[in-house]
């Protein structure tokens, strides 16, 4: 989950990329099983060297990655091929735009078998992709700040929401944009949660975002650039300490010999993500495609996961790295607003939310 950051390219451009990733999925005689799965994913998906292989070793199917920007675009390029797919399974449509998927539909009716009673918490309400998709992550979406920083400014650290429009904390943020990063929703949608909706001047989400911008809060267009260009980490280069980023962010920046992060995270400030895998409609191959649906929640895919894009896995049997347990936190209280009540209110949150970032 470490590159989130994306453009929304003309439809047309999404048309062409549609039909020459097409070909390559459906290369095989009419009749024949494809010889290869072409996965469609956001540009932050990575597994270990190997990993993609230990499948076609079972199944005798190669994988294909194709990434396709961040969760917002991949959603949306789904959508606008959706007559003539980009491949064979998607994954990594987030709880904030699953909706628009199933809605459109561009998933085939199937979410692994594999699941049990455990990974229940993560599964969507049904009409919401139950019964399409199939969770692989979670990571809590959350305001991480730089500890160092603020020691050697003798300035306290922020812990709320509330916090982070005081005075003391202006131009000490960056934030990636809510219209072009998934993690920038995620942050939208926790300052809807947490504030409401309402009028101008009654205190809503519009206001505390009013009050984000008159702060001097800096909004990149998506995570790379907030995380590793404007944040002031030890693996980043810029000058705010305070960026939104992810609870299991801190771990990573966890040097050899160190005995506690530099940088940690705002458990008061957190919306959970999760991340989900599924059957494209419209695959020449169903019987192949479920298989990977199945592997990506594999054990041999999940105990991979955290080390590879700084995420927990869902499934019950898997086992973090060493170090987790010591730096990587969980939100016990993180904002949550409904599957639903993202449907219906995306699109005009967004709006209004562009308008005030971007006055």
């Amino acid at each position: 989950m470490h590159t989130r950051n994306t453009s929304l390219a003309a439809a047309g451009v999404l048309l062409a990329v549609g039909l020459a990733v097409s070909s390559c999925a459906s290369d095989a005689a009419p009749g024949a099983s494809p010889e290869t799965l072409v996965l469609v994913t956001h540009d932050s998906f990575n597994l270990s060297k190997g990993t993609l292989a230990e499948f076609t070793k079972q199944t005798g199917i190669e994988v294909e990655v194709q990434a396709l920007g961040d969760a917002g675009e991949l959603v949306n390029k789904l959508v606008l091929t959706k007559d003539s797919p980009l491949g064979d399974v998607v994954f990594g449509i987030d709880n904030t735009f699953a909706t628009r998927a199933v809605d459109e539909g561009v998933l085939a009716d199937y979410a692994s078998k594999d699941l049990t009673a455990a990974e229940e918490p993560y599964l969507l309400p049904a009409g919401s992709g139950l019964e399409q998709l199939t969770p692989i992550d979670n990571g809590d979406v959350c305001v991480n700040v730089d500890h160092e920083w603020f020691a050697e400014a003798g300035i306290d650290e922020p812990t709320t929401l509330d916090d982070l429009v005081k005075p003391e904390y202006k131009d000490l943020f960056v934030v990636p944009a809510a219209n072009s990063s998934s993690p920038g929703l995620a942050f939208l949608l926790a300052t809807i949660a947490a504030f409401g909706e309402g009028a101008p001047g009654d205190g809503g989400w519009q206001d505390y975002w009013t009050k984000l911008v008159d702060n001097g809060v800096k909004i990149d267009a998506g995570w790379s650039d907030a995380y590793y260009v404007d944040f002031s980490g030890p693996s980043s280069e810029g000058d705010r300490p305070l960026v939104v980023s992810y609870a299991s962010s801190p771990p990573f920046e966890v040097q050899e010999g160190d005995t506690e992060a530099p940088t940690g995270a705002l458990l008061d400030t957190c919306f959970r993500q999760t991340e989900y895998a599924g059957v494209v409609a419209g695959t020449e191959n169903t019987a192949g495609a479920e298989k990977l649906v199945d592997f990506l929640f594999s054990t041999t895919v999940q105990n991979d996961i955290p080390e590879s894009m700084y995420v927990f896995p869902v499934n019950a049997a898997a086992t973090l790295p060493e170090g987790w347990s010591d730096y990587a936190e969980i939100a016990e209280n993180p904002f949550v607003v409904s599957p639903d009540d993202i449907d219906k209110g995306r699109d005009a949150w967004l709006t209004e939310w562009a308008a005030i970032a971007t006055p």
